[in-house]
């Protein structure tokens, strides 16, 4: 009797945990189909003409975003996991990986001009989803012989590493779009015409010393990438931080006070930098979005428009322009760490901004996961709590980093994707953190890093300073 009531028991724990793991694959079910209706919006808004141009000559045309969602979703989940057979193999090698080349010479390299068309990587893609949906099925409805297998806890890793890796790229996909001219781009229903702001006072807010935590504990979320692995505390000094990013206003300043002819300000390797990368590989002169009119007036090259300066609006800028900013002012780049502190003080239970509990508890708190389609003066939009009164800590632009990418201590490469990290440590790349209009909150979590090329001038990354 007592066997037949342990027998019973045991069975309804297994029953209770297939039910708990399937509801967990339910939602992550829904945030794939919200992701791809996002993802699918955002292609509709590129002009048929432009499909096969690279916005931007470091990456590759838009033909290849296109395939490139469902190639790694494929050869993530079905290839490596399940072991299944390529249905379409001369796509998944041709998706597969973009690029991030240093220089117009290396992006040469990968130039092709035998792209697939649009119908065709549309069936492609279509094949792809087909498979996703039959494997939630199987997983959701079926006999659950895949949910109680051993192979379960990898499959989902890498079915969350396929949904957030189409939530990045859809960002990398808008700072492409938006290089192109707005004859080849469609703004969407919800664009209205982008608000100014009065341009706030720089001050600062002190940040008192303390711990930082970088990276996750095991357990802290359903899925971390291999660089968020694993958590280490730094000890931090006090600083001040700057309450806003930088503006359009402050960067005027150190543009028409010669910052750009000005070779003391920037390294050595900035300042080669400087003197090749503007017009027609004159020198550059001002940020890259920025240009000046005929009656010589500033303006800023928008998504949908260009615009006058916005002024109370936060300046995007490379890494070597920040600190090249920053030595101007007299001030620095904050630290990861340093950046860290200021978001989240002592509030070491602070899984999300503000401490939100999940990334829908973010909410409308900073003007990220597309609640507009421009940035939004500094420290206009919903704010998540901050412990020290900072703005725009998280939404409204990245925030460039003075610290390189590195791995964090316990790094090891993910089985499922080995390059994704390890190939950036190489000291070109520095850590950016918090988020920006186009950021999803699901890559809000606290561990989150990002990174990008000290010169790559196409993303939506500002900056403060400290003092």
């Amino acid at each position: 009797m007592r066997q037949t009531q342990t027998q019973a028991y045991k069975q309804e724990q297994e029953q209770e945990q297939a039910q708990a793991q399937r509801q967990v694959l339910a939602d992550l079910r829904r945030r794939f189909q919200a992701a791809r209706q996002r993802t699918d919006r955002l292609f509709d808004w590129v002009d048929a003409s432009a499909y096969t141009q690279a916005g931007i000559p470091l990456r590759h045309p838009v033909v290849f975003y296109h395939g490139h969602f469902d190639a790694f979703l494929f050869n993530t989940v079905f290839k490596r996991v399940l072991k299944q057979a390529s249905f379409h193999p001369a796509f998944d090698d041709l998706f597969e990986r973009g690029i991030d080349p240093a220089s117009l010479a290396d992006a040469d390299v990968h130039a092709r001009s035998d792209w697939p068309d649009r119908a065709t990587v549309a069936a492609y893609k279509t094949e792809v989803w087909q498979h996703l949906e039959a494997l939630f099925d199987r997983l959701l409805v079926d006999d659950g012989a895949l949910v109680a297998s051993a192979r379960l806890p990898l499959l989902q890793q890498a079915l969350w590493m396929a949904y957030e890796h189409e939530l990045m790229h859809q960002e990398t996909l808008l700072y492409i779009i938006h290089q192109f001219p707005h004859a080849h781009k469609r703004p969407p229903e919800s664009y209205t015409l982008p608000v100014a702001g009065p341009v706030p006072d720089v001050t600062f807010q002190p940040v008192p010393a303390g711990l930082a935590m970088l990276g996750a504990e095991p357990g802290d979320f359903p899925f971390v990438w291999d660089n968020e692995q694993w958590a280490t505390a730094v000890a931090v000094e006090a600083f001040s931080m700057q309450t806003h990013p930088v503006t359009h206003a402050e960067f005027l300043d150190f543009v028409t006070a010669g910052g750009y002819q000005t070779p003391s300000l920037w390294s050595e390797s900035a300042w080669a930098w400087v003197q090749t990368a503007g017009v027609e590989g004159q020198p550059k002169t001002h940020p890259h979005q920025w240009f000046q009119a005929a009656d010589g007036t500033w303006q800023l090259r928008s998504l949908f428009e260009d615009l006058p300066l916005p002024l109370s609006w936060p300046v995007y800028v490379t890494h070597a322009e920040a600190e090249a900013y920053c030595r101007f002012v007299g001030r620095r780049l904050p630290t990861e760490a340093e950046w860290h502190r200021a978001a989240y003080g002592d509030h070491a239970d602070w899984r999300y901004p503000g401490g939100a509990v999940s990334p829908e508890a973010v909410g409308g708190g900073g003007h990220l996961n597309f609640t507009g389609w421009t940035p939004v003066p500094v420290g206009s939009a919903e704010q998540p709590a901050n412990p020290y009164g900072l703005k725009d800590m998280h939404g409204n632009g990245w925030a460039w980093t003075a610290t390189p990418f590195a791995p964090l201590p316990g790094f090891e490469p993910s089985p499922l994707y080995e390059p994704y990290s390890q190939d950036f440590f190489d000291g070109a790349h520095y850590v950016v953190c918090g988020g920006s209009p186009f950021t999803d909150a699901q890559l809000t979590r606290r561990s989150f890093r990002n990174w990008f090329y000290w010169h790559y001038p196409y993303t939506y990354t500002g900056f403060r300073t400290v003092q």
